[in-house]
């Protein structure tokens, strides 16, 4: 072997060893302490380590796998958490101010309380997540949040960030028609169509032609149902139930897709 290539070599080996080390170094003080500001402390694997009320100020945890860690009451400010795996933690009162959550795994995490100031949540991952603030993010990605847990089946989480959204932005039509869609479904038909009518009058205001059309497509068919049970109901002599039109409930909801 060349002298240059096996001087190359050994540096290399050098480097690698050393930054192990270091990632060790700092995994044992974080578990030792629960104190590790400016950590190298990415891609550790510290699956439901107990971590709460620990400062990781500015730490480097970028692809840490933390499912189910207890961060309860943590120093996040400022932290690199981009691609970090934090299914299902407790992050109950967590300050995570300016923390980069850029494809962070937040599903059916619990965030009741924690400081989200500065943190785009626009790449996350938040299906199932608990506690979160509705001023956490924008009416349209409460909106988009929406749409994913409907399409997931999650109903209840659907309904709750179609609501946040809602109560951001009262005139966001597509949200009215995505909840008017799931209580059809689960046969809150009165509030359906209240909802659908506010849809349609507000994407005929915003001159929103493919918005105003399937919302009028909607509660026509809604109606074309209602009309053929009350006639089945007539000639059966008691109350007709014929199945819901809701086979082509994802296609509607992707249309608004903001």
């Amino acid at each position: 072997m060349k002298p240059q290539l096996f001087a190359v070599i050994i540096t290399l080996t050098t480097i690698a060893t050393t930054a192990q080390a270091e990632n060790l170094s700092d995994l044992n003080q974080l578990l030792g302490t629960k104190k590790c500001s400016q950590c190298d402390l990415s891609n550790a694997g510290l699956v439901q380590a107990d971590l709460a009320g620990s400062d990781l100020t500015q730490a480097n945890l970028a692809g840490a796998n933390l499912s189910q860690a207890n961060l309860k009451g943590a120093d996040l400010r400022g932290a690199d958490l981009a691609g970090t795996s934090l299914y299902g933690a407790n992050l109950t009162g967590a300050n995570l101010t300016n923390a980069d959550l850029t494809g962070t795994d937040l599903r059916n995490a619990y965030v009741n309380h924690a400081n989200l100031a500065g943190v785009d949540l626009d790449s996350a991952h938040v299906d199932g997540i608990k506690g979160l603030a509705a001023t956490a993010a924008s009416a349209e990605q409460f909106h988009r949040w929406g749409v994913r847990e409907a399409e997931s089946g999650n109903y209840q989480g659907a309904i709750a960030n179609y609501q946040k959204a809602i109560k951001l932005d009262p005139e966001l039509a597509p949200a009215y028609l995505g909840l008017a869609i799931i209580q059809y479904n689960f046969d809150y038909r009165a509030a359906a169509q209240k909802n659908t009518q506010t849809a349609i009058a507000l994407f005929k205001k915003q001159k929103h032609e493919l918005g105003l059309q399937t919302a009028s497509n909607f509660q026509q068919n809604m109606n074309l149902v209602q009309e053929a049970e009350n006639n089945v109901a007539k000639q059966e002599g008691g109350h007709g139930q014929i199945g819901k039109f809701m086979g082509s409930v994802g296609s509607l909801l992707l249309q608004f897709l903001l």
